[in-house]
């Protein structure tokens, strides 16, 4: 028989490690429960202001760790973490809108979010419209008293225009003082361009949220689910974080613990990603199949000129226009017949990846694409390699 006593001093063992262990790893905290001393300590601790742990939902050693590096990164004063990208957008949506209340977003917005819009915003009585984010008076015509919150993105999703965000955040400023502005700032990751100091000079020019998808570059492996919500402004990072805990958004530790392994070769890996694709987008520009290349760094893409203002360095993603005289079927095919890249969702991780899209169901608003859309996301494989599948798989479209 066991002694009855042993499981009690397995649970309530006395011994505890030595408090000196210090190593490149941030050390993985993982709990629900926290101990308190007594009573009193467990009514004074404060959560909201990361002083203190209190539950493990609200916080603990490892995720206040990451959200003060990414914090950093991001050039926000208060910053949290949430499930993922989408979850980061739904966020900021629930925590600043209410019936009456309308939301603005730009027609090239990530797909989940506009859908986030039409439905359950919607259905909660909050009102969305679209706007080109290429031109200001589109943005200042679909402006109202209703509006409390403006979405921007840096670059588009998919068809990767580069607004102008300097003259977008003066409009809203200028015509809509009670909104607010959030930027998917993805894309950028933190080293593109600062979100919270766009201004030229003295000019204080910034967003009031970021809502960043750390499965993407500042994890890099294509292995989280996590995303994270910036802010400088204390009261509207009180706000946030009410209504992050009212709705439980926890995160789990060894996921956030990936992101603090990854976060030290994010300039590295976007770098080297960046220059690939640039090199990559070049060689497809002189391809015969291909109308455009839609990549910010080249200079008769959309928005191009709003992108060397504020960037030098751009992600590894870029989209291709085939010729209109090609076929769905045909440029399906052509994705099909990659051997490197693979069919998938997301990006920045170590594995090249291509989604062909039809942009006529993706807008609302008039385009100019008349071919079909191929994304490309350009991962950490030879260059040359790259370019040899592309080449291959082109080759079908005359088959």
């Amino acid at each position: 028989m066991t002694d009855p006593q042993l499981a009690t001093a397995l649970i309530h063992h006395p011994y505890r490690a030595p408090a000196e262990w210090d190593a490149i790893p941030t050390g993985v905290f993982k709990a629900s429960t926290v101990f308190f001393p007594n009573v009193a300590a467990m009514r004074e601790r404060r959560w909201i202001d990361k002083s203190a742990y209190t539950y493990g939902l609200k916080g603990t050693p490892t995720t206040f760790t990451l959200e003060a590096r990414l914090a950093t990164l991001e050039g926000a004063e208060h910053l949290m973490l949430v499930p993922s990208g989408l979850a980061a957008i739904m966020l900021i949506d629930l925590a600043v809108l209410k019936t009456g209340d309308a939301v603005l977003l730009p027609d090239n917005a990530y797909g989940p979010s506009m859908s986030l819009a039409q439905h359950e915003l919607r259905h909660w009585g909050i009102t969305h419209q679209v706007y080109d984010p290429m031109d200001v008076a589109s943005l200042s015509a679909a402006l109202t008293p209703a509006t409390r919150l403006v979405w921007l993105e840096a670059a588009g999703s998919v068809t990767m225009e580069f607004p102008d965000l300097r003259a977008l955040i003066r409009c809203v400023r200028r015509e809509a003082p009670q909104a607010l502005i959030a930027i998917d700032h993805t894309w950028g990751a933190g080293l593109a361009f600062k979100p919270f100091a766009l201004g030229a000079g003295d000019e204080d020019l910034a967003v009031d949220f970021t809502a960043h998808a750390l499965t993407k570059y500042p994890s890099g492996g294509g292995d989280v689910l996590l995303g994270s919500v910036g802010c400088r402004d204390r009261r509207l990072h009180d706000q946030l974080a009410w209504c992050h805990a009212r709705l439980g958004l926890g995160v789990g530790v060894d996921d956030v613990a990936a992101v603090l392994r990854g976060l030290p070769t994010l300039p590295l890996r976007y770098a080297a990603q960046d220059q690939a694709a640039r090199r990559i987008a070049s060689w497809a520009q002189g391809r015969a199949e291909v109308a455009r290349v839609l990549h910010p760094a080249l200079p008769d893409s959309p928005g191009h000129a709003h992108w060397a203002a504020l960037c030098t360095q751009a992600a590894g993603i870029f989209s291709i226009e085939m010729q209109p005289g090609y076929s769905q079927a045909q440029v399906d095919a052509f994705v099909d017949a990659l051997k490197l890249f693979r069919i998938g969702w997301s990006w920045a991780g170590p594995v090249s990846l291509v989604v062909p899209y039809e942009v006529s169901t993706m807008r609302r608003l008039p385009t100019p694409y008349r071919g079909a859309l191929v994304r490309l996301c350009i991962g950490l494989e030879d260059v040359d390699d790259l370019i040899a599948d592309l080449d291959q798989a082109l080759a079908r479209l005359s088959d």
